[in-house]
């Protein structure tokens, strides 16, 4: 009998690591992480974004645009999960359902002009403070034109 015990304990156990993985965002050292397209330092975080490889390395943005070029480079074949900061607190966001906002005054660290929200109430709401704005969502990045990145 406990023989059988053993064995169920030893395939649970198995079973129980063939969970799905997980990608989480990663916090951003200003000090060693540099963009992967740009090369320059992260320095406004709240702009920042990044992907998490499916080998678990990770992939850090200063600016939505330099990760929408990253893709654009390296399709998504390797990407376990992509986060961008939400312009309305500052807390990581999936860029796959995150809604955007482009105004090409807006000020972003590469000039992109592009903002992410978390909610399309969100975005509208910081388009009614703030001035003009057009809403887009991620498949609109793909074929976007970025204003002075054209």
């Amino acid at each position: 009998m406990t023989r059988w015990i053993a064995i169920l304990v030893i395939c649970s156990t198995i079973l129980g690591g063939c969970g799905e993985k997980t990608y989480n965002p990663r916090d951003i050292n200003s000090e060693t992480d540099i963009c992967e397209i740009c090369n320059m330092s992260i320095v406004h975080h709240e702009y920042a974004g990044q992907i998490v490889l499916t080998n678990g390395d990770y992939k850090i943005f200063d600016d939505i645009g330099c990760l929408m070029d990253y893709l654009a480079l390296n399709g998504e074949g390797e990407i376990g999960a992509a986060y961008i900061k939400n312009n309305a607190n500052n807390e990581w966001i999936d860029v796959y359902k995150a809604t955007y906002v482009y105004n090409e005054g807006y000020w972003t660290p590469m000039n992109y002009g592009v903002l992410a929200f978390a909610t399309k109430d969100e975005a509208q709401e910081w388009m009614i403070n703030e001035g003009e704005g057009r809403l887009l969502a991620y498949q609109d990045l793909l074929t976007f034109k970025w204003g002075i990145h054209e």
